[in-house]
């Protein structure tokens, strides 16, 4: 069975008759002969009663004639799905992120749900690598990843940055200054993750700090942020006994509240945030997120 056969059977039964099906469908009389006759023989059903005078539709062919509506209608709307997804309008993107990125990509997903309603985004949290790797296998469309550096058989956008924000004893001298450069740091140990916990953060930190001659020991590490910050609060005063230490972390949203702890924004440093797709043109919907992405980052800012 064909939907050009059903087709034609709709047209006639429209129309009481072949001649005018044809008018109506562009074609001559006898094709529509035809695959009305082949749709009869397929079915095993006679569809119309023909006369010399008139053709109606068999008790069959009134019952099979909603169906044939149905089929066809599906047929069309499957076409018009097709067309929108192709667009980039409607269908499920899937997207790897982390909570980390929470107070960006939820207000992206707002705008996305008002310019494109039917394009539906299905958050995958992991841990970076596992995002990547996932994307890799296409099992996600795009990946939101900390860092800006190239990904090995993978295409990077940079979507936003965040500031960096030096958290130090609100006793400390270093305290006093409205803001840090990396310089002011040195001889302070640092509080850092191992690399293999967070790869790009940690490369950007250490980085900026061999960029800029700045020798910083390695204190304590990194566990997270609300305990590191907790064991910064406790240290024993700096001026005292010098065993101070401090953090720095990218800032997403509001600082965090902590006791005791001085936050202040360390100078020409941000954090870099990209899009991650497999190479090739972008498909319409990831082209519709990172429009979303470029409007949230235009409100933030």
């Amino acid at each position: 069975m064909e939907l050009r056969q059903l087709e034609y059977f709709v047209a006639v039964a429209d129309e009481g008759g072949f001649g005018r099906a044809a008018v109506r469908l562009h074609v001559v009389q006898a094709s529509v002969s035809q695959q009305v006759a082949r749709l009869e023989r397929e079915l095993g059903l006679r569809l119309f009663d023909r006369t010399t005078r008139r053709v109606g539709l068999t008790a069959a062919g009134e019952r099979l004639l909603p169906e044939a509506r149905a089929a066809l209608a599906a047929a069309a709307r499957v076409g018009h799905v097709a067309a929108e997804m192709v667009s980039g309008r409607e269908g499920i993107l899937r997207l790897g992120t982390t909570r980390a990125f929470a107070e960006r990509v939820y207000p992206a997903l707002d705008v996305l749900a008002e310019r494109v309603p039917r394009l539906r985004v299905r958050l995958v949290q992991e841990a970076r690598e596992r995002r990547i790797g996932a994307l890799r296998r296409g099992e996600l469309d795009a990946a939101l990843v900390r860092g800006g550096g190239p990904l090995p058989g993978l295409e990077v956008r940079a979507v936003w940055d965040d500031p960096l924000i030096v958290a130090l004893p609100a006793t400390h001298p270093l305290a006093a200054l409205p803001r840090l450069e990396p310089t002011d740091l040195a001889g302070l140990p640092l509080r850092l993750a191992p690399r293999e916990h967070n790869p790009a953060f940690h490369d950007l930190v250490t980085g900026l700090l061999r960029a800029s001659g700045t020798d910083v020991p390695a204190g304590p590490h990194f566990t997270t942020l609300q305990e590191t910050l907790t064991a910064i609060a406790t240290d024993a005063d700096c001026s005292a006994s010098g065993v101070a230490s401090w953090t720095v972390f990218d800032l997403v949203g509001d600082l965090p509240s902590a006791r005791r702890i001085a936050f202040r924004p360390l100078l020409g440093a941000r954090s870099p945030v990209s899009l991650a797709v497999r190479p090739g043109p972008l498909s319409p919907a990831i082209g519709h997120l990172l429009d979303a992405l470029g409007a949230t980052r235009a409100r933030a800012r």
